[in-house]
């Protein structure tokens, strides 16, 4: 497709062009297009992802010897328990209150070893309650609480804008450009399940593009999400905050109409890569940040480069101008200076070629190996492997040969199937 081009923005009272207007000109088409009804609530970060690496304290998995009581820990009181394998970890300390999640002890490393063994989840309310200093001075110190030699490891988070006076059309789906190559329906907010690449559930309340594992958006109906979790209080005292960063309405939430949200989930893979490959203009330096204080100033750019990766197009050509006003008039609210027209983003990706494709090849042989003598499924087998460090090269590989996940999967099922068969599974 080539360049794709905004509609032409007019001032609604001067008839002016105007790069903040809200009247869009499809010339020769439609006509105008007008948002001036559209309220833009607010745009910040709804989660908060640090990953740390280091060495498990000898005393911190006593914290889980009897799952699902109240244990003290850090000078709190936190609920013990144990998380499905699905999460990467097998136990967890939670305080809801706090607004934290402690995911401990990851399934694929030893205890007794250095690896990946924390994952902090934080909530929207603490997020919005502390600043990203000091949200990141108390991530810290539950990190040194649970780990020795601790390491940050990096960063995921979930940019969400919510807005009224906009509802998504039936055609969303069919004019969303994107590279999910899959499209999900399922019915009804509990059966939700947010690891597909594409999806839509109920009438039309959820749409959902992109991978979990990469760069995710989501768009959905927030006030009955709010509802069926118990939180619309608390969101509506968000969304009427005198402060609201639409300037042109400080009053501008209608509790009578239904609040939209549009949300971009960021893996921490996906912030590396902009970690690794964007540049700050005034010192020519990689911005090479790990935590997310220091990646804070950034949101605005990644907030702007996923609106531009998932191209929501009127027609052939032209964005929708719901995206053109969002992607350019909204910033992430945040008590930080913005580092927007001081970088330049780009996306850092190790390639697949040559050398390192040639040891992806030679790795998933062993692998093979390794599963058929310890007779290991391929379903298990295939989970391990996206669970490690080095599967975004390992599937980058395979891309580049024409084969997704689900290809992939079925190539590892053959592979391992073949080696059972000709060499028997403990040879």
């Amino acid at each position: 497709m080539d360049a794709v081009k905004d509609f032409f923005r007019v001032d609604n009272l001067t008839g002016l062009e105007s790069p903040h207007g809200r009247l869009f000109l499809d010339i020769g088409k439609t006509g105008f297009i007008d948002l001036s009804g559209v309220r833009l609530l607010r745009c910040g970060v709804d989660t908060v992802r640090q990953l740390y690496r280091g060495l498990l304290r000898p005393d911190i998995l006593g914290l889980f010897d009897k799952p699902g009581t109240i244990v003290d820990f850090a000078g709190e009181r936190w609920h013990s328990g144990r998380v499905s394998r699905d999460s990467g970890y097998q136990y967890k300390l939670q305080n809801a209150d706090l607004g934290f999640v402690l995911l401990v002890k990851n399934f694929n490393a030893k205890a007794e070893n250095i690896g990946p063994h924390l994952k902090i989840e934080v909530s929207p309310h603490a997020v919005d309650s502390l600043s990203p200093e000091r949200l990141q001075a108390r991530l810290d110190h539950y990190a040194g609480q649970v780990l020795t030699n601790v390491e940050v490891n990096q960063c995921a988070v979930h940019l969400a804008l919510d807005l009224q006076g906009w509802t998504p059309p039936a055609d969303l789906v069919s004019n969303m450009h994107c590279r999910a190559r899959s499209h999900r329906d399922v019915s009804g907010i509990n059966e939700l399940h947010w690891a597909t690449k594409s999806s839509v559930y109920g009438r039309g309340e959820t749409s959902m593009f992109g991978s979990a594992n990469g760069l995710q958006l989501c768009i959905y109906n927030k006030t009955e999400q709010a509802r069926a979790t118990d939180k619309l209080d608390y969101w509506e005292s968000v969304w009427r905050r005198r402060d609201s960063f639409d300037k042109t309405d400080p009053d501008n939430y209608d509790p009578t109409q239904d609040v939209w949200r549009v949300e971009l989930r960021y893996h921490h893979s996906i912030v590396q890569q902009f970690a690794s490959g964007s540049v700050d203009l005034q010192s020519g330096q990689v911005i090479d940040t790990r935590t997310f204080a220091a990646f804070a100033g950034h949101l605005d750019g990644l907030w702007r480069y996923g609106l531009n990766q998932f191209k929501y197009l009127a027609r052939r050509g032209y964005y929708a101008p719901i995206w053109t006003l969002i992607r350019d008039d909204v910033r992430v609210d945040l008590p930080v200076d913005s580092l927007l027209d001081d970088t330049d983003y780009r996306r850092y990706y190790k390639t697949s070629r040559g050398f390192s494709g040639k040891n992806v090849e030679l790795f998933l042989g062993n692998f093979v190996s390794l599963l058929a003598r310890e007779r290991v499924g391929a379903r298990k087998a295939f989970y391990t492997l996206k669970e490690w460090d080095c599967w975004p090269v390992i599937r980058d590989h395979y891309v580049s040969k024409g084969l997704d996940e689900d290809a992939l999967y079925k190539h590892l099922k053959a592979l391992l199937e073949e080696r059972n068969v000709r060499w028997g599974r403990a040879v």
